[in-house]
């Protein structure tokens, strides 16, 4: 669940793409450095999940150590940020579909969206039939995407023969402000990494949650984001440090068919076929997640409670999963056409759920000091519990400056530019009705924020199940 959430050959083709015209040449750097500030959030999620099974995920885990607001403004957060994830699979489903038919058999460039609404009932079908159908799918379609993008990058590091170059993890190869290029370009090498942290919501589905999930966390964000590392390695030095500014526009916003398309002939075919794969899978996963955390707010009031109504049959949140199938398909052809392509909608979707997602991940590690500095002082590492959440969160935050424009340190950020540049504005608004909607449940029924820190901490539902 966790690996196909980050959608790794849809996130190495479309999402650090947008790396590329900030940090150039030194795009290997921003997805290193990424990799290792977002392993330490992962070793913090992880620990707080050994204690906190629940369908909550990060909303709850911010609630037990942070309290009860916090835990209902990270749950409104991510609502956003991963409600929108879906469309985001959809979009590049779209994108790659009729690009191929637009170049290949003249077909309208509109036909993206079609496409992408086809998809959107696939993964609604997915999602609706239940957990195991949607993971099982997952890790199939997973399996077939990485091997394709693994294969790619291989050959493109051996064509790329004598260019190979560590310069690539410098700070200043072919970008204009050196570590204030690169700084925004770890936020889109963030964005291909986030999902990470899909299996958390599992946590009353899951079997042994308490152990399976803190491995599925950790493990995922380093196997994925090492392959990240090898692909955009092999990108750089194959097609040039000094020409990745302008990586973003080559094969008409599709590099990565058009490099496999120059070293494998027609075999581009088969990266086609894995980023429509990675669309739906990614979409999938995300769905699923989303979903599990819609029904455990309308369990405790914060979303209304037709959002707890389960399928008899198959055990899924029916309303959670027709609510999120329906905006995602409406959010990706609004989006699509009033931002004149799908490219657009989903850079402004990336950069959206990279902020939010940034700060949940800042307010995370420090509620894992704090869970157990209060609540688990027995098994209070100073390492894990410490030293690894306390950098883990210093190291996001100019990462979340750079989002606002903010040139932290002098350092000269570039900042981001249209669409990119509305996500903190929107983000802003919502946090913003987030905020009057504590303010009114905490007057007027405190009762629904204390409720989450509701978890299960003994047996969740999935253990007394295999005990009954």
């Amino acid at each position: 669940m966790s690996v196909t959430n980050m959608a790794p050959a849809a996130a190495v083709a479309f999402s650090i793409l947008f790396a590329a015209p900030y940090a150039g040449g030194s795009t290997p750097l921003a997805v290193l450095l990424g990799l290792i500030v977002l392993m330490l959030v992962a070793i913090s999620i992880g620990q707080l999940a050994k204690h906190l099974p629940s369908a909550g995920g990060l909303y709850t885990y911010n609630a037990q150590g942070l309290g009860p607001g916090a835990g209902f403004l990270v749950g409104w957060a991510f609502i956003l940020a991963e409600v929108i994830v879906a469309p985001g699979g959809f979009l590049i489903l779209g994108n790659v579909i009729s690009g191929v038919l637009h170049t290949n058999l003249g077909w309208p460039t509109w036909t993206w969206a079609p496409f992408g609404v086809v998809a959107a009932i696939m993964t609604w079908f997915l999602v609706y039939r239940g957990v195991r159908l949607s993971t099982t799918a997952g890790v199939l379609l997973g399996t077939f995407e990485l091997l394709v993008f693994l294969a790619l990058a291989i050959t493109l590091i051996v064509a790329a023969g004598p260019h190979n170059t560590l310069a690539v993890f410098g700070v200043h190869t072919g970008n204009a402000k050196g570590l204030g290029s690169v700084i925004p370009g770890v936020l889109y090498a963030v964005f291909g990494i986030i999902g990470f942290e899909a299996a958390a919501p599992l946590g009353e589905e899951a079997r042994d949650p308490k152990r399976t999930v803190p491995r599925a966390v950790v493990l995922s964000c380093l196997a994925i984001g090492m392959f990240y590392l090898i692909c955009y390695y092999a990108a750089t030095v194959y097609w040039g440090p000094h020409n990745m500014p302008g990586f973003l526009g080559f094969n008409s916003g599709d590099p990565w068919s058009g490099l496999a398309s120059k070293v494998w002939g027609l075999g581009f075919i088969a990266v086609i076929i894995a980023l429509v794969n990675s669309g739906i899978a990614g979409s999938n996963a995300s769905s699923t997640a989303t979903t599990r955390v819609g029904y455990a707010m309308g369990r405790i009031g914060l979303l209304p409670r037709v959002f707890t109504s389960v399928n008899e049959r198959f055990r899924t949140p029916t309303w959670a999963v027709h609510v999120q199938a329906l905006f995602a398909m409406a959010y990706l052809v609004i989006l699509g056409f009033v931002l004149h392509g799908p490219l657009n909608a989903l850079v402004l979707q990336g950069t959206i759920s990279t902020i939010v997602i940034v700060a949940i991940y800042i307010l995370t590690c420090a509620s894992c000091i704090v869970y157990y500095l209060r609540e688990q002082r027995r098994h209070f590492n100073v390492l894990l519990h410490l030293l690894v959440p306390l950098v883990g969160a210093l190291a996001l935050v100019p990462v979340l400056l750079a989002a606002f424009g903010v040139d932290f340190a002098g350092l000269g950020i570039t900042g981001l530019t249209y669409p990119a540049d509305l996500a903190p504005l929107i983000c802003l608004a919502w946090m913003v009705v987030g905020v009057g909607l504590l303010s009114y449940f905490m007057v007027r029924d405190r009762s629904r924020i204390a409720e989450t820190r509701r978890v299960f901490t003994e047996e969740t539902p999935a253990e007394q199940d295999r005990a009954a």
